[in-house]
């Protein structure tokens, strides 16, 4: 089993389940401050956190960072269950399931910045009354001290097993090691996901080193940590693998790998016009924080969060986070084909896969697109280039990008989900999940050209996405669709991806199912689908994203909203 392998390989005798933590459009909030009503104010609420989307991954150590205000801390709290107040919005899930607090819980532990321990014990004595009251009870005397042993051996306790707790700053433990107790008291419930709130706070270069050390061997065993940092040393900040970055106000503004000495932290910020280049042998953190600041913003004349939300990062970002919530919401099913309700839940599970994807394309590139097309203008009416190289390089530069979004959501929900690994199989999933994510980018790049602003673009688009989900074969099959409107299916684009996509996967075979027929003939019965076409509908899904391409080609060449 996946969970005994990830304990085991850290001579842990306690089995535990990885688990991922994915968060959605997070939204906190609190009653209006009467001195801020006093002031003018005339909302009722004060947001917190605003539509704050990520994931945490196991054996995956994430820094949670931000100026003072930016929200890390809220953050944290929202996620572990720890706000008794406020108005908490948005989507929570571990592992893909929703969130319940009363079970999470039990497989979370939380390090708060203050280390607040009985001074009067030993430390011994903390982890074991900590292991007695939160590990379960079918875990024997014996199991639960050699636990406790290993996890002091974890967090290098051993030398200090019988030395007294103590009052901080009086007698007992230092700071540090305090910082260390903290840590396996969490450890010793055999959490799998621990939050810590600024597990260096207040420690010199040296102590922090040694804590840094401890929650290293933590994430080792497989687990997901994310702490709060505030201004790490470059030692301490290079010892995480992944940054995520809030600004003042609640705002997420880069989530993402660090790299090899920060460098993808800092490829991605100096790639932003005005940022000033990093100095060598500077601090990548305190640069960060520099450079991030809303003076600087002002400054610029830029809004971070909203780049962020633009970028490929976010893009591979969230790819990867949707990629992972379908995979363990649809677990397994491809595989199960033994009713017609089961391939009726498969088919749902490839649907909505490349549904969701391919419409958060078409939304992302419109506004993007707009503003590029607003350059264009200026750039034509100065004779730098004419239209059509410009329409053409705004196309291809999204075939390779597609393809590696593709791929990275392709390989993940595949296997996931469970279907047939087979090199065809799994080339026709690559291929209509690519051109689908290509005419769904071709479309809302036409959108945009064939209307004033993306604002309209937006509008037009998401009449037709209700549209395309109607007449897909998803909701009524063809053959049931009335025949005066049976017409739109065939001009429908995503009806011709559910086809290429169902009778790739499931047209050929010839399993029986309960009621004695096979799965090939009920796909043929139900959806008329059939998997001689399947070449026809490839070269059918190729021709709506060169057919979205020509056209957004055409109004970029014939259309000018320009107003002077």
């Amino acid at each position: 089993m996946e969970d005994d392998s990830a304990s085991t390989k850290k001579g842990m005798i306690l089995p535990f389940v990885p688990l991922s933590v994915t968060f959605d459009n997070i939204k906190y909030s609190v009653d209006m401050p009467q001195e801020m009503k006093g002031q003018g104010v005339q909302e009722d609420r004060l947001e917190l956190l605003k539509s704050i989307s990520g994931s945490f991954r196991p054996g995956v150590l994430t820094a949670l960072m931000g100026v003072s205000g930016a929200g890390k801390t809220t953050l944290m709290d929202v996620l572990a269950g720890r706000k008794t107040g406020g108005y908490i919005e948005g989507d929570i899930r571990i592992s893909g399931y929703p969130k319940k607090q009363e079970t999470f819980a039990r497989v979370s532990g939380y390090c708060e910045q203050n280390d607040i321990h009985s001074p009067q014990v030993t430390v011994y004595e903390s982890l074991l009354f900590s292991a007695w009251l939160r590990l379960p009870k079918d875990v024997d005397s014996n199991k639960r001290k050699i636990f406790i042993e290993e996890v002091m051996e974890l967090v290098e306790l051993k030398p200090l097993r019988n030395a007294l707790v103590g009052l901080p700053g009086v007698n007992g433990l230092s700071t540090e090691q305090r910082k260390r107790l903290t840590i396996a008291v969490e450890l010793v419930a055999n959490p799998s996901i621990i939050f810590m709130d600024e597990p260096t706070s207040g420690l010199d270069a040296r102590a922090a080193a040694i804590v840094m050390r401890t929650v290293r061997n933590t994430v080792d065993t497989g687990r997901t940590v994310v702490c709060t940092i505030h201004q790490p040393s470059i030692d301490i900040f290079e010892a995480f693998d992944e940054l995520f970055l809030m600004k003042r106000g609640g705002e997420e503004i880069y989530a993402g790998p660090l790299g090899h000495n920060s460098s993808e932290l800092i490829k991605y910020f100096e790639e932003i016009q005005g940022v000033s280049k990093i100095k060598d042998g500077y601090n990548p953190a305190t640069w960060m924080l520099e450079v991030t600041t809303i003076s600087q913003e002002q400054i610029l004349g830029v809004d971070f969060s909203d780049i962020y939300k633009k970028s490929e990062l976010y893009q591979f970002f969230f790819t990867g986070i949707i990629a992972l919530l379908l995979g363990t919401i649809f677990w397994d099913l491809g595989s199960k084909v033994y009713t017609s309700q089961d391939l009726l839940n498969a088919m749902g599970s490839m649907y909505s896969a490349v549904l969701f994807i391919g419409v958060m394309n078409c939304t992302s590139v419109q506004p993007v697109v707009a503003v590029e097309r607003t350059v264009f203008y200026r750039e034509r009416a100065a004779g730098m280039y004419s239209a059509f190289p410009y329409a053409f390089g705004q196309v291809v530069i999204e075939l390779p990008y597609a393809l590696a979004q593709d791929i990275l959501y392709a390989v993940i929900v595949y296997s996931m989900i469970g279907f047939e690994w087979t090199v065809a199989k799994f080339f026709w999933y690559l291929f209509f999940g690519y051109f689908t994510l290509l005419y769904f980018t071709f479309y809302g790049m036409m959108t945009v050209g064939l209307t004033p602003n993306y604002h309209i673009a937006a509008i037009v688009s998401a009449a037709f996405y209700a549209i395309w989900n109607l007449f897909s074969g998803f909701v009524i099959p063809r053959p049931k669709v009335p025949i005066w409107w049976r017409w739109y299916c065939w001009i429908c684009p995503v009806a011709w991806t559910l086809y290429g996509l169902v009778v790739s996967q499931y047209g050929d075979i010839m399993t029986e199912m309960d009621d004695k027929r096979t799965v090939k003939v009920f796909v043929e019965d139900y959806f008329d689908f059939k998997h001689s076409w399947l070449g026809w509908v490839a070269a059918v899904v190729v021709a709506f994203g060169v057919l979205f391409a020509t056209l957004f080609a055409f109004a970029i060449m014939k259309l000018n909203f320009q107003k002077r």
